[in-house]
């Protein structure tokens, strides 16, 4: 550890994808990514060498977010892992989902990322993200990851989602798989925060930043940190949602009057995000207690 608190126990894979030239093409993912670098360099103390930047603005080709590179960023990301250890994996690009072909989701349907080649080569599952990234973690070790998605709720297929209403109620609800296989770590930490529950698609925008487009999910997460707003995995998430709920007034859950105008504008302006970021963990613990660090 340098004198500046920087540790080299720190490490990160980030992936932004917009799928340049094609039909399906995404204009807030890269900027996504390079936000996210940024907070993790001056917020959270990681070394620009332990990160890795996986976008189509790469110079070197092992770091064009290509299904094959992904895959080695994720092994990379959980390679010789011991006690102390933080990693975070972020990704902004599609989701999608395909059909379960091993009896191991509640709704029969796999949730998937798109690497930039995955018209060639397939997109990857959420059953292989979860054996690459979670399940070898060993107790000591904590992972985050921000999957800025569609359809990314349960992307990393972890035992439990924290199921939260409007009043911040919440339970957790079991996604262990009846098949009894084991989802979990080998006694490390996992908290996935996703851009949207498993049924819902995930928002591109200018409705935030009226600059530049970002991914309506990365946006919210960051600036919850920088605001404060982030004290616990709870309030993490409540200030998300609200912000996503609300982008032309991000305070308006304290006005009713304001936020019930500000739903209208939505409603007309064709902004009111169908979006929910949702939270899922290998283990249960109370959202509003557990404080927030990475």
């Amino acid at each position: 550890m340098d004198s500046g608190g920087r540790t080299e126990r720190k490490k990160a894979v980030i992936c932004g994808i917009s799928y340049q030239g094609t039909n399906r093409e995404l204009k807030g993912c890269i900027n996504d990514a390079n936000c996210m670098k940024y907070l993790l360099i001056t917020k959270f103390h990681f070394l620009d060498s332990n990160i890795i930047m996986l976008t189509e603005e790469e110079t070197d080709s092992s770091r064009i977010p290509t299904k094959r590179n992904i895959r080695s960023a994720m092994r990379w990301l959980v390679e010789d892992c011991r006690p102390g250890d933080s990693l975070v994996f972020h990704y902004s690009g599609h989701g999608s989902q395909e059909e379960d072909i091993d009896g191991d989701e509640i709704d029969g349907y796999d949730e998937t990322i798109c690497p930039l080649d995955y018209k060639t080569n397939g997109m990857i599952i959420d059953d292989e993200i979860n054996y690459t990234i979670v399940r070898p973690l060993p107790r000591g070790v904590k992972l985050h990851a921000i999957i800025d998605a569609c359809h990314s709720g349960t992307v990393l297929d972890l035992p439990y989602l924290c199921r939260m209403n409007r009043d911040g109620r919440y339970e957790w609800e079991d996604h262990r798989p009846r098949t009894g296989v084991w989802k979990g770590t080998n006694g490390g930490q996992v908290f996935s925060f996703s851009g949207c529950d498993d049924h819902q698609v995930s928002t591109d925008t200018e409705d935030f930043s009226k600059t530049t487009t970002t991914g309506a999910m990365t946006y919210s997460f960051i600036q919850a940190i920088e605001r404060g707003e982030a004290t616990t995995y709870g309030s993490l998430l409540t200030s998300m949602r609200t912000m996503i709920r609300y982008p032309h007034n991000q305070r308006s859950a304290e006005h009713r009057l304001s936020a019930l105008l500000c739903r209208l504008m939505q409603r007309l302006a064709g902004t009111n995000f169908n979006q929910e970021p949702q939270l899922t963990s290998n283990e249960t613990f109370d959202v509003f207690l557990k404080s927030f660090s990475i």
